[in-house]
Parts: C-alpha cells; structure tokens; sequence
C-alpha cells in the first residue's frame, strides 16, 4: 500500500448498526431445518410483532397478502437451490395497512454456517406506491390521449365534407382544435392541484371569449350557469358543442349582426344540468326542414352519445334557442 493511499476504515458494531437504523433495513435469520426465524428490533417493528414472540417462517408468512403468500413460500424454499444472491417483493397486512416489503439474501445450502441463511428486510412501500401512481397515470394519459385521437380524426372527416376548399377546411379545422386545446388546459391539472377540475362556467367563458373580444362583440355574451366542477371528458365534448354554435351564431345567428346578443344560462333538472343557449337581435331564422348538417350532428353526438343528454332546438323570430341536457352522472368524468 502506498504512503498517500488511505487505509479502509474498520466498521464496528456501532457503526453498522447505525448505519442499517439509518437505511430501514431490518436483518433476518432463518433455520432451514426447525424453520425459527429471528429479526433484529427493526425487524419486529416493520412486522408488528412482538420481541418475544417465538417465531417461525411459516408464523411469519400469516402476514404475508393472501395474494403473493404462496409465491413468498415458494421462492423461499426455492432459495435453498440457489447459487448467489436473490430478492423477491411482496405485500403485507398490518392491521388495515398494506405494505410492500423486499427480502434480500444469499442462496444456496452449501455454504451456509449451522444451517441457517439470512437476509434483510426492506420497507417499499413508498416506491410501491410511487410506481403504482406513475402506472395509473400512464394509462390515465393514454387514455386520454387516445379519445383525443379519435375526437381529432372525426373532426378532420366532418371538416372536409363541409368545407368549400382546402383553406376553409384548413380555417375550420384549426379553430375546431383549439377550441379542444383552450378545454383541455381548463382540466389539465396543476401542480399541487391534482383533482381538481374546471368550473362549467369557466368552460364557456373561456370558449366564448374569441367571440367577444372584438369591439363589435363586447359585452353582447353574458353566461350565468350553476358553480360545479366540469371532467376533462365533458370539457372535451362541451368543447366542440360550444365551438359549433358560436361558429353558426357567427355565420348566421345573433353574433353575424351589430346588435344580437347571446344568453347562455343554466340550471339543475334533478341531477342533470340543463343549459339553455339563446339569440336574440339577430337575422330571422326559419326552422329547417330536418337537421342533418355535419355541425348538428357534431353537436348530437357529443351530447347524446358522449354526455348521456339531449339537444333540442327552437326557431323563433327573435333567433335560435337551443337547450342541452348533460347527465349529472357525466358532468364530472
């Protein structure tokens, strides 16, 4: 060794035992051939038993989730086999408390001292239950992602049947999404919010704010509907019905001329949530003769197929009045 090479430190019990306090190891022995086994005071704990409990692995193994406890057993007696080094993760019952614990150890009957192998136990439940939310929300988001998809693919399909030519499609199409993207950044959880969710009347400001932000539009949109937290399904859905409507009013309806005004204002039918769209001021509307354009059935679709309600519609001089119904039992999904 040379002269500026530092010596390894020489580890005392203290110091290990400070050091395996520390990391919430508990150290573990077991007799292949009485089955006793014998834990250290962190053992005992992460366990819940008492110190002067006699114990065995097969007492211990009680504690063991009925779902892995059989698999526990077998990969213990399997050690006994096995050349080197092994770990196996499986689930307890601590009262009502689930936990997560990994046992680590060396195998192999042929190098072990009076017939007893041991090991240590380690409390993972923390990284358990880490996994297990990454997990939910992976597929919480491929979930999303794939409803997305597929509200994009009908949109681009409805899009190019009602447009006149590539730029109309291109205009309407774009607008259509972003009117997705403004509902799904109301529901998009923020940090420390998760759970949250967005206010119905959020939903429909923020919506309708292209609309009446120009001078010609301030002031004619007014929207009074019950407080209630909207999910990110219903936002999207909601998304595309308000897009559709606000895209006709501005074509044909109230919000084509200077003085029409749009009134949206809701209410609770029992558990449903009826919404009540209404123009006045604007061009005289006849009803037409059957409602089977794109952007009707746009709006059907979402509400009946999607949000479990209806839609019905009503022509007066005084301009279009459509009523949505959203089930209350969807409101929130």
């Amino acid at each position: 060794m040379s002269k500026t090479e530092a010596a390894p430190p020489e580890w005392g019990y203290d110091e290990l035992r400070r050091a395996i306090d520390a990391a919430g190891v508990a150290l573990w022995s077991w007799n292949v051939d009485t089955d006793d086994l014998s834990m250290d005071q962190q053992g005992y704990v992460l366990w819940d038993v008492s110190p002067g409990e006699a114990l065995t692995f097969e007492r211990l193994s009680e504690k063991i989730h009925p779902a892995d406890r059989d698999r526990v057993r077998d990969a213990f007696s399997a050690t006994r086999a096995l050349v080197g080094a092994y770990e196996i993760d499986f689930r307890t019952i601590i009262g009502q408390e689930v936990r997560w614990i990994s046992a680590r150890g060396q195998g192999d009957d042929a190098g072990i001292k009076k017939r007893t192998l041991t090991g240590i136990f380690l409390d993972i439940t923390g990284r358990k239950q880490a996994e297990e939310g990454n997990e939910l929300l992976a597929g919480e988001m491929s979930h999303r992602v794939k409803n997305l998809l597929a509200i994009a693919t009908g949109l681009t399909r409805i899009t190019s049947r009602s447009s006149t030519s590539i730029e109309d499609m291109t205009k309407q199409l774009m607008n259509r999404l972003t009117a997705l993207g403004r509902a799904h950044d109301l529901v998009r959880p923020l940090p420390g919010e998760q759970g949250k969710t967005a206010l119905l009347g959020d939903i429909f400001a923020v919506l309708l704010a292209p609309y009446d932000d120009e001078g010609a539009f301030a002031g004619r949109i007014r929207v009074a509907v019950p407080r209630m937290g909207v999910g990110n399904d219903t936002a999207t859905s909601l998304a595309l019905v308000v897009h559709e409507l606000a895209t006709n009013s501005v074509k044909y309806g109230a919000l084509s001329v200077e003085g029409g005004t749009l009134d949206v204002s809701g209410t609770m039918v029992g558990e449903d949530v009826q919404v009540i769209w209404t123009e006045q001021g604007g061009p005289e509307v006849a009803s037409p003769s059957q409602m089977s354009g794109y952007g009707s059935s746009l709006v059907r679709q979402a509400i009946e197929g999607q949000l479990g309600g209806s839609v019905t519609y009503e022509w007066t001089k005084r301009g279009a009045a459509v009523t949505l119904v959203i089930s209350g039992e969807r409101i929130a999904s």
